[in-house]
């Protein structure tokens, strides 16, 4: 069986170093790792649609956004496809055929929806594609037979109910969809990097980002104000490391060349959290050492990202080239499942048969 990859993003605005340390780093490392067969990285512009009908301007106008993103981070478009998905029409009717698959109760127990529900406030008036979008999903990755997921920890629910469409599919038609195993962050600490302002998500929607094309100056004024330990007032205090969002970025990016650049006199991140807990470490000198880390980490993406700015036709060429082939996958799939289910009439004159 063909190793192959499908992950992806919304393009409601730029991405932001959450999704850099959640998965965008990790697609780099996937790629060039020589070990699949196939790479699709798809700009998921139907999905951000179902929260943001009435704009769909701000999806269009984020696109080249997220592309600009994805080949700053070294997504490399020989060896990755980069797509669009609203230009990929097969996945809207493998979406309609398996929402006969899925009550809606299941989709109701899905945490990642609830979450987002509640997020957007959409409880009394829920947009049916957005309640939907789990099954939407499970189309992404089954169509172009997906054997590895990578995302980041929240979307765990997600490749759980797509795994249940696999196999709710495979049993009612035959073996015809491949199941999808789900890649996470290596890094504890990456599995869900928190807001600046210390809230569990960091969301563009809720403005607490730090973007992977952020400006030097705009970078630093954000981590100089970062949530830390609101009981460490004086450098003397004592300071708590859980549910400190300093540390919690400083464990996501921080290598032992930083310490050695930035912050010789601490050995590593053990020692610099043994001394911020006992007492005697400002939050100032902590921040400032993020902040070094964190200007070393995006610097060259944010050089590559102006590189690419610069040819917006070639990352146009990208985009639509990448589209193509794979709506050639997914149409092959597509004609996988319609055979299954029986519903591929006019192939060998099947509906007389």
């Amino acid at each position: 069986m063909k190793q192959v990859i499908l992950t992806g993003d919304r393009p409601t605005g730029r991405l932001h170093v959450g999704h850099y340390v959640g998965s965008l780093k990790r697609r780099v490392d996937l790629q060039n790792s020589g070990k699949y067969d196939e790479i699709y990285i798809m700009v998921a512009d139907a999905q951000a649609l179902t929260d943001n009908a009435e704009h769909p301007e701000k999806v269009r106008q984020n696109i080249m956004q997220v592309a600009l993103d994805y080949l700053a981070c070294g997504i490399d478009p020989e060896k990755s496809t980069i797509f669009i998905q609203s230009m990929v029409p097969e996945l809207t009717e493998l979406t309609f055929y398996y929402m006969n698959l899925v009550t809606v109760a299941r989709v109701q127990r899905n945490p990642t929806v609830k979450a987002e529900i509640k997020m957007r406030n959409f409880e009394a008036s829920i947009p049916v594609g957005f309640f939907c979008y789990p099954i939407s999903q499970a189309a992404d990755i089954t169509a172009f037979k997906a054997t590895e997921v990578p995302v980041g920890e929240d979307q765990m629910p997600m490749i759980e109910q797509c795994k249940e469409i696999v196999h709710k599919f495979n049993s009612v038609y035959g073996e015809t969809l491949v199941d999808p195993k789900i890649v996470l962050p290596d890094n504890e600490a990456c599995l869900r990097l928190p807001g600046t302002d210390g809230k569990a998500k960091m969301s563009k929607s809720l403005g607490n980002c730090i973007y992977l094309s952020e400006d030097p100056a705009d970078i630093k004024k954000k981590v100089m104000s970062m949530y830390t330990d609101p009981n460490h007032i004086r450098v003397e205090d004592p300071g708590q490391i859980e549910g400190n969002s300093v540390f919690t970025y400083l464990d996501a990016f921080s290598k032992p060349e930083y310490f050695e650049e930035f912050l010789p006199d601490y050995s590593g991140m053990d020692e610099l959290k043994e001394h911020y807990t006992r007492g005697g470490l400002g939050d100032v000198k902590v921040k400032k050492f993020l902040n070094n880390v964190l200007q070393a980490e995006l610097a060259p993406i944010r050089e590559r990202r102006q590189m690419w700015e610069k040819r917006p036709q070639d990352v146009y060429d990208i985009l639509k080239s990448g589209s193509e082939v794979a709506r050639a996958k997914a149409a092959e799939t597509l004609a996988d499942v319609r055979r299954a289910m029986k519903i591929d009439y006019f192939e060998n004159d099947n509906l007389f048969k």
